[in-house]
């Protein structure tokens, strides 16, 4: 059975948050008010549609947005990561669930030529219109109260595993790779056997650790491996698929 490995985005393969990156391409980098202060908690989706169309307003195009984009870091190590992932395609599968948006994240791997380690992303819709103004939709609806309303990555994962099952794959392992708080949701998901990788320093981290004191000794959990770079994820999954 393969290994399947899920990778959050931003700040997690990539070393920014890449909604916030493309704020570059705008002459002064900086947001006017009226769009900044429109963000409401929890709906980051329709502020990042402002956002775009106030791109837009300003005649940036398609081509400069992308530029941009494209010069956004990948975290240390994780480029290695994915070309082991594409060496190796026979025993894993990898998917991205990220609350960025399908145009970005496209562009991103594109340029570091590692698309072909990735199987399937489930992110916001996104594409540009007649006018060269780009449109985010929201991924889906769910009834998870832990979650943006736009995604909840656990339904996203359970979904992919169903569907997968139904296909005749099985999973003898997942490993989760994240640093957000809406990575937690999904990494409660997982089995005794996963692994759950938290970021160092960032929130999931701090999440886990103070769930795992909350629930105490001989609960039936994934192992938490921290990590700071993409080589340390990368030294366990070695040692999980057969060379």
């Amino acid at each position: 059975m393969k290994t399947l490995l899920v990778f959050d985005f931003d700040h997690t393969l990539v070393d920014d948050n890449s909604d916030t990156w493309v704020i570059q391409c705008i002459p002064d980098q900086c947001l006017p008010d009226l769009v900044k202060n429109s963000y409401q908690k929890g709906l980051w989706t329709e502020y990042m549609g402002r956002v775009m169309s106030y791109i837009g307003d300003q005649d940036i195009s398609p081509d400069t947005i992308r530029s941009v984009m494209e010069t956004i870091p990948f975290t240390d190590g994780m480029i290695e990561l994915l070309t082991f992932i594409v060496s190796n395609k026979n025993d894993i599968d990898c998917i991205i669930i990220s609350d960025s948006n399908t145009v970005f994240i496209d562009w991103i791997l594109q340029v570091a030529g590692v698309q072909d380690a990735v199987d399937q992303v489930f992110t916001n819709p996104a594409a540009f219109d007649k006018r060269g103004y780009m449109e985010i939709e929201c991924y889906h609806s769910h009834q998870c109260s832990q979650c943006p309303v736009n995604l909840c990555k656990r339904k996203v994962l359970a979904d992919f595993l169903a569907g997968q099952l139904k296909g005749g794959v099985e999973y003898q392992r997942t490993f989760y790779v994240g640093d957000g708080g809406n990575d937690l949701c999904p990494s409660n998901s997982l089995r005794e056997g996963d692994v759950v990788f938290p970021r160092k320093g960032y929130t999931l981290e701090r999440l886990l650790s103070r769930q795992s004191a909350q629930q105490g000794e001989g609960s039936s959990n994934p192992r938490v491996v921290g990590w700071t770079s993409g080589k340390e994820i990368l030294m366990e999954l070695k040692a999980c698929v057969p060379l």
